[in-house]
Protein backbone atom coordinates (compact mmCIF):
# COMPACT_ATOMS: atom_id res chain seq x y z
CA UNK A 1 0.00 0.00 0.00
CA UNK A 2 1.19 3.82 -0.57
CA UNK A 3 2.10 5.87 2.22
CA UNK A 4 -0.74 8.39 1.89
CA UNK A 5 -3.31 5.23 1.85
CA UNK A 6 -1.61 3.79 4.73
CA UNK A 7 -1.58 7.29 7.06
CA UNK A 8 -5.06 7.52 6.21
CA UNK A 9 -6.03 3.95 7.38
CA UNK A 10 -3.50 4.84 10.03
CA UNK A 11 -5.70 8.18 11.10
CA UNK A 12 -8.84 5.80 10.93
CA UNK A 13 -7.86 4.07 13.46
CA UNK A 14 -6.52 6.77 15.95
CA UNK A 15 -9.66 8.59 14.96
CA UNK A 16 -11.44 5.51 16.34
CA UNK A 17 -9.59 6.14 19.78
CA UNK A 18 -10.63 9.75 19.62
CA UNK A 19 -14.48 8.75 19.16
CA UNK A 20 -13.82 6.69 21.74
CA UNK A 21 -12.60 9.72 24.28
CA UNK A 22 -15.11 11.86 22.88
CA UNK A 23 -17.99 9.29 24.25
CA UNK A 24 -16.63 8.94 27.87
CA UNK A 25 -16.62 12.70 27.55
CA UNK A 26 -19.76 12.87 26.22
CA UNK A 27 -21.15 9.76 28.96
CA UNK A 28 -20.11 12.21 31.98
CA UNK A 29 -21.19 15.62 30.40
CA UNK A 30 -24.65 14.69 28.96
CA UNK A 31 -26.20 13.60 32.03
CA UNK A 32 -24.34 16.93 33.77
CA UNK A 33 -25.60 19.14 31.51
CA UNK A 34 -29.32 17.25 31.55
CA UNK A 35 -29.66 17.55 35.68
CA UNK A 36 -28.20 21.35 35.13
CA UNK A 37 -25.14 20.86 37.14
CA UNK A 38 -23.34 22.74 34.59
CA UNK A 39 -25.20 25.47 32.01
CA UNK A 40 -22.45 26.91 29.76
CA UNK A 41 -23.96 30.22 28.70
CA UNK A 42 -22.43 31.55 25.39
CA UNK A 43 -20.22 30.37 22.70
CA UNK A 44 -16.66 31.60 24.21
CA UNK A 45 -17.83 29.56 27.00
CA UNK A 46 -18.87 26.49 24.95
CA UNK A 47 -15.13 26.59 22.60
CA UNK A 48 -12.89 26.84 25.50
CA UNK A 49 -14.62 24.02 27.22
CA UNK A 50 -15.06 21.59 24.39
CA UNK A 51 -11.03 22.70 24.31
CA UNK A 52 -10.18 21.84 27.30
CA UNK A 53 -12.09 18.38 27.80
CA UNK A 54 -11.93 17.27 23.94
CA UNK A 55 -9.55 18.76 21.94
CA UNK A 56 -6.59 19.65 24.21
CA UNK A 57 -6.29 16.05 25.97
CA UNK A 58 -6.57 14.36 21.83
CA UNK A 59 -3.91 17.10 20.96
CA UNK A 60 -1.36 16.16 23.69
CA UNK A 61 -2.11 12.50 23.91
CA UNK A 62 -1.32 12.04 19.83
CA UNK A 63 1.57 13.93 20.27
CA UNK A 64 2.73 12.19 23.73
CA UNK A 65 2.88 9.09 20.99
CA UNK A 66 4.55 10.76 18.61
CA UNK A 67 7.26 11.87 20.68
CA UNK A 68 8.75 8.90 22.25
CA UNK A 69 10.88 6.50 20.78
CA UNK A 70 8.12 4.76 18.89
CA UNK A 71 7.39 7.99 17.20
CA UNK A 72 4.17 6.75 16.65
CA UNK A 73 -0.04 7.12 17.86
CA UNK A 74 -1.79 4.09 17.85
CA UNK A 75 -2.91 3.99 14.48
CA UNK A 76 0.49 4.46 13.01
CA UNK A 77 1.65 1.25 14.97
CA UNK A 78 -1.12 -0.48 13.52
CA UNK A 79 -0.06 0.12 10.11
CA UNK A 80 3.96 0.56 11.02
CA UNK A 81 4.29 4.09 10.46
CA UNK A 82 6.70 6.56 12.53
CA UNK A 83 7.12 10.34 12.81
CA UNK A 84 10.30 11.33 11.81
CA UNK A 85 12.00 15.18 13.09
CA UNK A 86 15.95 15.24 11.58
CA UNK A 87 15.66 11.50 11.52
CA UNK A 88 14.70 11.05 15.27
CA UNK A 89 11.61 11.11 17.58
CA UNK A 90 10.29 15.19 17.56
CA UNK A 91 10.54 16.58 20.54
CA UNK A 92 7.28 17.00 22.25
CA UNK A 93 6.86 20.77 21.43
CA UNK A 94 6.87 19.85 18.19
CA UNK A 95 4.86 16.89 17.92
CA UNK A 96 2.16 19.41 19.80
CA UNK A 97 2.63 21.94 17.34
CA UNK A 98 1.86 19.15 14.65
CA UNK A 99 -1.31 17.70 15.90
CA UNK A 100 -2.48 21.36 17.15
CA UNK A 101 -2.17 22.31 13.18
CA UNK A 102 -3.53 18.72 12.12
CA UNK A 103 -6.51 17.92 14.25
CA UNK A 104 -6.78 21.13 17.19
CA UNK A 105 -6.99 24.26 14.85
CA UNK A 106 -9.49 22.48 11.93
CA UNK A 107 -11.58 21.16 15.36
CA UNK A 108 -11.70 23.79 17.53
CA UNK A 109 -12.52 26.43 14.12
CA UNK A 110 -15.74 24.04 13.82
CA UNK A 111 -16.71 24.04 17.31
CA UNK A 112 -16.99 27.96 17.26
CA UNK A 113 -18.89 28.51 13.99
CA UNK A 114 -21.44 25.57 14.85
CA UNK A 115 -21.90 26.87 18.14
CA UNK A 116 -22.47 30.10 16.83
CA UNK A 117 -24.43 28.96 13.95
CA UNK A 118 -27.20 27.11 16.68
CA UNK A 119 -26.90 30.16 18.91
CA UNK A 120 -27.71 32.37 15.35
CA UNK A 121 -30.22 30.05 14.34
CA UNK A 122 -33.11 31.70 15.74
CA UNK A 123 -31.95 35.63 15.35
CA UNK A 124 -31.46 37.54 11.95
CA UNK A 125 -29.48 35.01 10.76
CA UNK A 126 -25.58 33.69 10.85
CA UNK A 127 -23.45 36.20 9.55
CA UNK A 128 -21.48 35.37 6.32
CA UNK A 129 -17.98 34.94 8.50
CA UNK A 130 -19.58 32.24 10.16
CA UNK A 131 -20.08 30.40 7.22
CA UNK A 132 -16.71 30.97 5.81
CA UNK A 133 -15.30 29.69 9.11
CA UNK A 134 -17.07 26.47 8.41
CA UNK A 135 -15.90 26.04 5.13
CA UNK A 136 -12.73 26.24 6.35
CA UNK A 137 -12.76 23.39 9.14
CA UNK A 138 -14.12 21.56 6.43
CA UNK A 139 -11.24 22.29 3.80
CA UNK A 140 -8.27 22.01 5.95
CA UNK A 141 -8.87 18.12 6.55
CA UNK A 142 -9.62 17.52 3.51
CA UNK A 143 -6.13 19.65 1.96
CA UNK A 144 -4.24 17.41 4.81
CA UNK A 145 -5.62 13.89 2.74
CA UNK A 146 -5.50 15.53 -0.68
CA UNK A 147 -1.40 16.52 0.09
CA UNK A 148 -1.11 12.61 1.14
CA UNK A 149 -1.43 11.80 -2.53
CA UNK A 150 0.52 14.56 -4.16
CA UNK A 151 4.18 14.77 -4.67
CA UNK A 152 6.15 13.43 -1.46
CA UNK A 153 2.84 12.98 0.21
CA UNK A 154 3.54 15.15 2.91
CA UNK A 155 1.37 16.81 4.22
CA UNK A 156 1.41 20.98 4.80
CA UNK A 157 1.44 20.76 8.87
CA UNK A 158 4.19 18.20 8.67
CA UNK A 159 6.27 21.04 6.27
CA UNK A 160 5.85 23.51 8.81
CA UNK A 161 6.66 21.07 12.07
CA UNK A 162 9.89 20.16 10.22
CA UNK A 163 8.61 16.60 10.42
CA UNK A 164 8.16 13.58 8.10
CA UNK A 165 5.96 10.53 8.02
CA UNK A 166 7.51 7.07 6.85
CA UNK A 167 7.71 3.57 7.18
CA UNK A 168 8.75 1.71 10.11
CA UNK A 169 12.44 0.28 9.58
CA UNK A 170 12.53 -3.15 10.03
CA UNK A 171 14.69 -4.44 13.11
Amino acid sequence: MRLGGSRLLAWLVDLACVLGWVALTAAVGVPLYLAHVIRPTNVVVLSVVGALVIVMPVVLALAWCESRREAATVGKRVMKLVVRANARSPRLTVAIARNTLKIGVPWLIGHAAVFTIVRASGDDGVPVGVWALTVCAYVLPLAWIFSLFVGRGRTPYDWACGTEVTRRSAG
